[in-house]
């Protein structure tokens, strides 16, 4: 018999059910709007090269010639005819620096099975040696002491979110166990607890206060929870904040660990935006765990910084203090490799560019100056851009942002809104109305009575400067 209707099939109601804002209702929205012929800005994502931020020169130079070896002889063979005067007219410059090459052998030597093979499943130790040498530099540490990285405790993931996975994945046992999450969160968190059928536990830093927190914030959350019969077993804490740029300062991660010895959870530190604090100074957890014995899951992921390559999904998870398994005589690590296994290995252009990542040029190497000019380049762009909005909405009624600038974006609190209108409302008609693609701050959770939005202050500063007068003259006209 044929059938004239589709199969209706039961799902899991956890996946149904899950949010996820920042690709939800407007995004998709924007993207039937650029059909119909209508220029969008796609601020709903922190995406920087699809907004038109260059990649880096040094990492495209040795990802082109990794993943084509041929090319690499080819260069050497090159530049010995230079030298002996076979390609007048050229210079030097014209090819690709020596180091570049080394780099590129060594690499692959490194590999072994080339870029087109599996790699172990946690990434090759030699990759993991260099996250775990760059952790220690960052924080000061000796890796040869209880204090530093351990090459073994690392695993390279795709992007920062595969880590979040293994470790919440993990982590909720069943229905009454419970993250704090802080609000507003990356929905990435609150989708992932979701799809666990775990309980999400909200602990609000203070906004008006720059969205600075302390014990007491973390201590209230807790205790509601318990009464509610939730089992407390960790705090999400991202640092700097997505989506507030809430850039968290030596005391305060040290009351976080503090509190996390006391209440006896574990940390997942979402450290991602390290390299976006624009002259403040970031503080690793890593580097404040000392010989506590926290269970520490510190994310890192080439997606953000002043690199931004997105699409190449490379990043890594690293665990300090892990727990034991109950019941078992397993570790964490032991299932986050297993984990880790049924995947079989992360991307190996991913590995790659993590491991360029954590393994910049060297002072006084060919790439150098260039790579440090490219990264100073980036970061004072996205710091200017931050600041041209930032005093636009003072032109703006009603319009407040708190903080410091880290990490990508704004989150503006809303104090007027016509009546009966949401958050929601606003974003999707500035959409409409400017082109301009925001996430509205429900989408990510904030105090009841309260209306924000997300903007990722990445478009060129000359659509910036078009695209917000627009936005100042829209704003003030909905509200009105």
């Amino acid at each position: 018999m044929r059938h004239t209707q589709p199969l209706e099939i039961a799902v899991n109601r956890n996946i149904l059910e899950m949010e996820y804002a920042v690709r939800g209702p407007i995004p998709q929205r924007a993207a039937e709007l650029k059909k119909q012929g209508m220029t969008t800005i796609a601020c709903n994502l922190g995406n920087p090269q699809a907004l038109g931020q260059k990649p880096m020169t040094y990492y495209r130079q040795v990802l082109s010639l990794v993943e084509d070896p041929s090319k690499i002889e080819r260069e050497r063979q090159l530049k010995k005819m230079l030298k002996g005067q076979a390609l007048a007219g050229f210079e030097a410059t014209d090819f690709t620096s020596d180091y570049v090459l080394d780099i590129c052998d060594h690499f692959l030597t490194n590999m072994a099975t080339g870029m087109g093979a599996y790699s172990e499943s946690n990434g090759p130790l030699f990759i993991r040696e260099a996250v775990a040498n760059f952790i220690n530099r960052r924080d000061k540490t000796d890796g040869m002491t209880d204090n530093g990285a351990n090459p073994d405790h690392i695993y390279l993931t795709n992007g920062a979110s595969e880590g979040v996975r293994y470790v919440i994945d993990l982590l909720i046992a069943d229905a009454n166990d419970g993250l704090m999450l802080p609000i507003p969160q990356y929905p990435l968190y609150s989708a992932a607890i979701k799809r666990c059928g775990g309980v999400q536990v909200d602990y609000y830093p203070d906004e008006d206060n720059g969205w600075t927190m302390d014990a007491s914030t973390l201590e209230k959350a807790y205790e509601t929870a318990q009464k509610d019969g939730v089992r407390v077993k960790g705090i999400v804490v991202i640092n700097p904040g997505n989506p507030t740029g809430a850039i968290l300062d030596e005391k305060t991660v040290e009351e976080v660990i503090a509190f996390a010895y006391d209440k006896g959870l574990v940390i997942i530190a979402d450290e991602v935006y390290q390299e976006n604090v624009y002259g403040t100074k970031f503080v690793s957890f890593a580097g404040k765990i000392g010989d506590t014995n926290v269970p520490l899951f510190s994310l890192h992921s080439l997606s953000k910084g002043y690199y931004g390559e997105c699409g190449h999904r490379g990043g890594y998870l690293e665990v300090r203090n892990a727990p034991m398994v109950g019941g078992t005589d397993l570790s964490f690590t032991d299932l986050i490799f297993k984990q880790a296994s049924v995947n079989i290995c992360p991307t190996t252009v991913g590995q790659l560019l993590t491991y360029l990542m954590v393994n910049p040029p060297p002072e006084g190497s060919a790439p150098y100056r260039e790579f440090m000019q490219e990264k100073r380049s980036i970061l004072q762009e996205l710091r200017d851009k931050a600041t041209m909005i930032r005093e636009g909405f003072s032109e703006m009624e009603g319009v407040e942002c708190f903080g410091r600038t880290g990490a990508m974006y704004l989150f503006p609190r809303l104090n007027i809104l016509p009546e009966g209108a949401t958050d929601f409302d606003y974003c999707m008609n500035l959409l409409e109305h400017t082109g301009l693609c925001t996430v509205n701050g429900a989408g990510f959770g904030q105090k009841e009575g309260t209306n924000h939005l997300r903007i990722a202050f990445l478009p060129p500063k000359s659509l910036i400067e078009e695209v917000l007068p627009k936005w100042i003259r829209f704003h003030n006209d909905y509200v009105r």
